[in-house]
């Protein structure tokens, strides 16, 4: 969860506002009503004293050690210049005084926080000093103590701030980490297709170079038009085999073998389907409509994505039975995969899904996965395709 962010201008607009009511109340007093601050010296050296204790407060966020420097030098030099401190009675500290410690510890780091606190703490002593060299006790003794908590509760907060900042910016590695591999997710399973669909359109384009070569032979010389074009096919198409090898040795990776087996299609299902239930997983298949040839990219396809879905039930979802539907329509295949289980995990089906996306995808199709109102999950493609001429 990401934290609230404000504009950048609202905290020196905070700061200046803090500036200006405590400036403001108290002149007040000062001008107004002097007798309840128990001042000593004139009026016009009291405004000033505390002006130059509030003002630097505008940039408490920017400057926290020279802020608290110029407070404390300034509430210092101020007392000894006016007031009798062995004797006299003296003003309680002043809250500019709380406020700069509390962002020296707030705004600082840790060690700028240490020297903050004992250029404090020297402060106190200094203004304490005759007092106790007098013999008498400070009027402001539990001063220690709201020094203390001020710098206390802005340390607080710091780390606060930097455990929060330190988990944001963990969630944001986490998701670019995140995203990254589902990039390369994608990646590799698009290349993955690519090398399946090669050996089909290898297979195809063996074909056609045979049958045409096998044609050009037996055709006579009477036949001379008709078989310089089947030699342009043949030599068209031998040049287009070179050249899928070759975007195969792009797309394959280094370690990767050759399959030396023909891709599967919806006719291996049942094979498949066996394996599973010699898995432990109770798998019904039923097809719906009337089976018609399907385009090999198609058919290796639904293959996969039915492979890929009963997969995942098996490994991740504990599911006691599974159901496999494969419905022929016109220009359509659709597959349905549902169980009785958990569904997969998040991981697992992220990554299975990524591979049965880019396929249906591939065919203009559309995917379907979730969770059934009545328990389990259940997953629902439609493939799309150009019914293959008889």
């Amino acid at each position: 969860m990401r934290r609230l962010r404000f504009p950048r201008w609202t905290g020196p607009a905070i700061d200046w506002l803090i500036v200006l009511v405590l400036t403001a109340g108290a002149e007040y007093q000062i001008w107004v009503q002097p007798f309840d601050l128990h001042l000593q010296g004139s009026r016009m050296a009291n405004a000033v004293l505390f002006l130059l204790m509030a003002v630097p407060l505008g940039w408490r966020r920017r400057a926290p050690l020279p802020v608290l420097a110029i407070v404390l030098g300034a509430t210092v030099a101020g007392f000894y210049a006016l007031y009798d401190l062995a004797g006299q009675r003296h003003p309680d500290p002043f809250l500019p005084f709380l406020i700069a410690i509390y962002s020296v510890a707030a705004y600082a780091d840790r060690r700028q926080a240490a020297i903050g606190a004992a250029m404090a703490a020297a402060a106190i002593l200094a203004i304490d000093a005759p007092a106790l060299l007098a013999g008498s006790v400070p009027n402001d003794v539990y001063a220690w103590l709201l020094y203390a908590l001020a710098w206390t509760l802005g340390r607080a907060l710091r780390r606060r701030q930097e455990l929060a900042a330190a988990l944001e910016d963990r969630a944001s590695r986490l998701e670019r980490d995140q995203e990254a591999k589902a990039r390369s997710a994608v990646t590799d399973e698009r290349a993955r297709i690519a090398r399946e669909l090669h050996d089909v359109i290898a297979h195809s384009l063996s074909v056609i170079v045979v049958q045409a070569a096998a044609e050009r032979r037996v055709l006579g010389e009477e036949h001379a038009a008709t078989r310089e074009v089947l030699g342009s096919i043949e030599h068209t198409g031998r040049q287009a085999l070179v050249e899928l090898r070759r975007l195969l040795g792009v797309i394959r990776k280094t370690d990767d073998r050759p399959a030396l087996r023909p891709q599967p299609t919806l006719e291996h299902l049942d094979e498949f389907v066996e394996q599973v239930r010699e898995a432990g997983l109770a798998v019904e298949l039923r097809t719906e409509g009337e089976p018609v040839p399907l385009p090999p990219g198609v058919d290796l396809s639904a293959y996969r994505i039915v492979q890929e879905a009963l997969t995942n039930v098996l490994k991740h979802a504990r599911a006691s039975h599974a159901e496999v539907v494969v419905c022929y329509r016109t220009g359509e295949l659709e597959l349905e995969v549902s169980d009785d289980g958990r569904g997969p995990a998040a991981a697992a089906a992220g990554h299975g899904l990524v591979g049965m996306r880019e396929r249906v995808a591939l065919y203009g199709g559309v995917l379907e996965a979730g969770r059934r109102d009545g328990g389990g999950y259940r997953l629902h493609a439609r493939l799309r395709f150009e019914p293959v001429p008889a």
